[in-house]
């Protein structure tokens, strides 16, 4: 009876896995929006490579040859922008993204006071986000947003500021020095109050 009881408990909990696997598999994501999205690279040489179009069947696949810095004052970037959609993150605080990266991710706000419009400088808030191989939902406070140490001193901090904010970059973490290629997707993003 007792082995009859332990056969029946571990069918049960087997069917259970599969049941919850199978859940997990069938998630259902926002569509993304085609104007929303584009991609740059640098002038100098690095490569942004897709398959037809940006998005494909419901997401983005998109690999990135960076080259290593041309000199002092040429750098090389490869980015993937989402421009937002209310043109802002007013009243947002996170954001979560469905992603596969080889190596490790940098999602980087883009604020006003650094861009073209503002210092010049490019500076930026951001956070790094694990490489995954497999699919995987990271949710991100807008509060553990950081400058990188590259941020020039003459750059003004100030402060992460959701209104000011008009498009967020994705870009795998390459270093300046000796470039590097990386193979990049998206299944879906959204902001969060």
């Amino acid at each position: 009876m007792h082995f009859i009881k332990s056969t029946l408990l571990a069918s049960v909990a087997s069917l259970l896995l599969l049941v919850t696997t199978f859940v997990q598999a069938d998630v259902t994501y926002p569509p993304l929006n085609k104007h929303q999205w584009t991609y740059d690279t640098d002038p100098y040489g690095s490569e942004a490579i897709i398959n037809e179009k940006l998005i494909r069947h419901g997401g983005i696949w998109i690999k990135f040859k960076r080259v290593p810095r041309v000199d002092d004052k040429r750098n090389s970037w490869v980015e993937l922008i989402h421009k937002l959609p209310k043109t802002s993150l007013a009243g947002k605080q996170k954001i979560r993204l469905t992603y596969q990266c080889d190596i490790p991710l940098i999602i980087k706000l883009s604020q006003q006071e650094y861009g073209k419009n503002g210092d010049k400088s490019y500076a930026h808030y951001q956070i790094k986000l694990p490489a995954t191989k497999q699919w995987a939902t990271q949710e991100v406070d807008l509060r553990d947003f950081y400058r990188p140490d590259w941020t020039p001193a003459s750059s003004k901090d100030y402060g992460l500021l959701p209104e000011h904010i008009n498009a967020i970059y994705l870009t795998p973490s390459m270093t300046d020095k000796a470039g590097g290629e990386a193979i990049l997707q998206v299944r879906a993003i959204e902001l969060l109050p």
